[in-house]
């Protein structure tokens, strides 16, 4: 298996870099992984990830419900149950940043279509991207989508996008900078990228240590801070236009996090978790579970 090791930060450079924790592999290997952190720009990343050829065996589960779209487990029913309600959540969030009612999207890390699917349902002109051959086919099956592959990205025409998104998805790409650069490039003057990820400063975060669900290693390859982010996006000349949390991720990452750390659920302490992690967030959006960062030119 070829490996990742860095000797310094991914997104800064920076070389003052140290070991911060270690963390398991809870859905296929169970192999512990260490997360280093950058002393000047606060990103924490899996150091000795699997290389881009090597980390598809760590996606073969059938519990990665991003591939799957499995239903199975009281976890998994909950999310689809909500997922109803965030995908309309989305949708408004788009229309409202951009502007528009309907225009064209770029869905990258489009996994099983659900998202893609009901934006073209709205009326956009949507493209969507997987790495992943059988969950391209699964997204075909569905919602008769064709996804594309995610090289496809590099070969689309420049400045034909009004919304670009990641729903969970920067965290796993292995050429970040290349991607954000891309993003740039592909985005109209007056688009909008919304690109979430799960936010390490939060508060369940802090409660579960090495089990936070969303540290998700190895298949998470950076941990972003809002810092971090911020450091990305000047790198590459964007703005960041402003933060929208995603009050759901709380609840979902500690459900799955009582998981990682006792070997079974806890439906009420995870909520419990959940519901403070959100209240301390209240005024400072910074510090949610999951943050949607919205881009600009």
């Amino acid at each position: 298996m070829g490996i990742i090791s860095r000797n310094m930060c991914p997104v800064c450079n920076a070389t003052t870099i140290h070991l911060r924790l270690r963390a398991e592999d809870y859905t296929v290997s169970h192999q512990q992984f260490e997360i280093w952190e950058c002393d000047h720009c606060s990103l924490r990343f899996t150091q000795n990830a699997p290389d881009e050829g090597s980390v598809g065996d760590f996606y073969q589960s059938e519990n990665y419900i991003s591939h799957t779209d499995t239903q199975k487990g009281l976890i998994n029913k909950l999310y689809h149950f909500v997922r109803k309600t965030t995908l309309k959540k989305k949708r408004r969030l788009i229309e409202q940043t951009t502007g528009l009612q309907n225009g064209t999207l770029l869905d990258i890390g489009a996994g099983t279509g659900a998202f893609a699917h009901s934006m073209q349902q709205a009326g956009w002109n949507t493209t969507g991207l997987e790495p992943d051959a059988a969950t391209r086919k699964r997204a075909a099956d569905l919602y008769g989508l064709n996804l594309l592959d995610t090289p496809s990205l590099f070969q689309l025409p420049p400045a034909s996008f009004d919304a670009i998104t990641m729903w969970h998805v920067l965290e796993h790409v292995h050429e970040l900078h290349a991607c954000i650069e891309q993003i740039k490039v592909l985005l109209k003057e007056t688009g909008r990228a919304l690109i979430a990820v799960p936010n390490y400063t939060s508060y369940d975060a802090a409660i579960y240590q090495q089990a936070w669900a969303a540290y998700d290693v190895p298949r998470h390859l950076y941990h972003f801070s809002p810092d971090a982010i911020k450091h990305l996006l000047n790198q590459h000349g964007l703005r960041l236009l402003g933060l929208r949390p995603m009050w759901f991720d709380s609840f979902y990452i500690s459900m799955l996090s009582e998981q990682c750390k006792n070997g079974k659920n806890n439906l009420v302490k995870a909520v419990w978790i959940g519901l403070l992690s959100n209240i301390k967030a209240v005024g400072n959006r910074e510090r949610c579970s999951s943050v949607i960062y919205v881009i600009g030119k």
